[in-house]
């Protein structure tokens, strides 16, 4: 399945693909288009939107798209919901302090951003930050290391 978001990610926009491949949809592909063009290739193409203004998921409530993904597919791991808390402060500006580790999320997110790479190759890049954000987590609700 497609899920379609907005180009140019920063933190929801990474976060989200990480938790969709690793709890949603193991084979997503993932596409990134203008902003303006989100909701019309959803349309076209039988993509789920997500994290762009009118998005099937995206921010509703005081909670980021990663959180809504979790809400609505119930997942249930400590480790995955601890990771929310962490995205959320790093992705909605007025939370920033909802982790310590939040900012410094964001100091990552923002640096692959500034990067002169491709949307598609700075997901690549970026996924394993959250292969091992995930792994610390597990650590810090369970004080055990699982394998991804």
């Amino acid at each position: 399945m497609q899920w379609v978001t907005r180009e140019h990610p920063k933190t929801d926009r990474i976060a989200c693909p990480w938790l969709i491949r690793k709890y949603i949809d193991t084979e997503a592909q993932i596409v990134y288009a203008p902003r303006d063009e989100v909701l019309s290739y959803a349309d076209q193409n039988g993509a789920i939107s997500f994290d762009a203004p009118g998005a099937r998921y995206t921010h509703r409530d005081g909670l980021c798209t990663f959180e809504v993904l979790v809400e609505e597919y119930r997942i249930v791991d400590e480790a995955v919901r601890l990771m929310a808390r962490v995205v959320h402060g790093a992705d909605v500006a007025e939370d920033r302090d909802a982790t310590p580790q939040s900012p410094g999320l964001l100091a990552i997110a923002d640096g692959f951003a500034a990067l002169d790479i491709t949307d598609e190759e700075q997901l690549r890049l970026e996924l394993p930050v959250y292969d091992a954000l995930y792994a610390w987590c597990q650590e810090q609700v369970c004080g055990c290391l699982q394998s991804l």
